[in-house]
């Protein structure tokens, strides 16, 4: 690696936060921690994305008022690729193991996408883990998405998906700060096949959750509306907003829209359970 690059690396570690890293089990996991009091709020990006680039519009008002743990998964930004496995209990695990390194003995969670899957398999496994949590723009099994998105020869038509300039923008975001910025494209090969190859979770387990749980979504999102309200009647006691003129990758881009939504449902609402618990 140069000298520039080396530099480079640096700079952007430094203009993010206090990153560091926690050496779990097959994996140099980055993270970053900002703000403080109150229970600790863990955000997980989505697929082929950084803490920048899914977070970067949200994460200072989240940390004014709670500390907050930003990670980077297993081969995405700061984070190298390994021979381990990548699938979502996987990067769940690693969640788990980073709370125990950090002695956090419950957090709450706020995960787009493929974040927002490794969320939910948290609070599945290790409910005692989770407060609450927050799953933004997730298709909860592989037909929630809609055709348009699964079936490849029908993308050229979709408007829903991420255009030239959002993927020209990830692959970017993962070079500006990638231990190997030639890796991208396997990465993205592994990244994409471990969240196409999910098989997602039964009615039952869904059933079974007992995290309060908001659920987030755009109304031009990779599922239908109807994918959401389903998942909503699912979960007991959980939350569903839908936000207007919003694709995928355009959720966490509408901070006027989601904070107000995600303060309140993190401060309880109401409910008793809000963030001034500190675990």
């Amino acid at each position: 690696m140069t000298a520039e690059r080396t530099t480079e690396r640096t700079a952007a570690r430094t203009a993010a936060g206090a990153g560091d890293y926690a050496r779990l089990d097959g994996v140099d996991l980055y993270y970053e921690s900002h703000g403080s009091g109150g229970r600790p709020l863990v955000l997980l990006h989505g697929g082929v994305q950084t803490i920048g680039l899914a977070f970067g519009a949200l994460l200072p008002a989240l940390a004014a008022k709670r500390r907050v743990i930003a990670v980077e998964l297993q081969g995405h930004g700061h984070t190298a690729d390994t021979d381990r496995e990548m699938s979502v209990p996987a990067f769940a695990g690693d969640v788990v193991a980073l709370l125990d390194l950090l002695g956090i003995g419950r957090a709450d969670l706020f995960g787009f996408s493929l974040g927002g899957m490794t969320a939910l398999e948290t609070s599945l496994r290790n409910p005692e883990r989770v407060g609450r949590q927050i799953l933004m723009s997730v298709a909860f099994r592989p037909d929630g998405f809609l055709e348009e998105i699964r079936d490849p020869a029908l993308h050229a038509g979709s408007d829903r998906l991420p255009t030239q300039a959002d993927f020209a923008e990830m692959v970017a975001a993962y070079r500006a700060v990638a231990p190997d910025p030639d890796h991208f494209e396997a990465f993205l090969a592994r990244c994409s096949s471990t969240a196409n190859g999910h098989p997602g979770w039964t009615d039952e387990q869904l059933r079974a959750l007992t995290v309060p749980t908001l659920l987030v979504m755009g109304d031009t999102d990779f599922m239908p509306v109807a994918h959401g309200e389903e998942v909503h009647r699912l979960i007991p006691g959980s939350r569903l907003a839908v936000l207007p003129g919003a694709r995928h990758l355009d959720l966490p881009r509408r901070p006027e829209l989601l904070l107000p939504l995600v303060e309140a449902f993190l401060a309880g609402d109401g409910d008793g359970d809000g963030d001034g618990d500190a675990d």
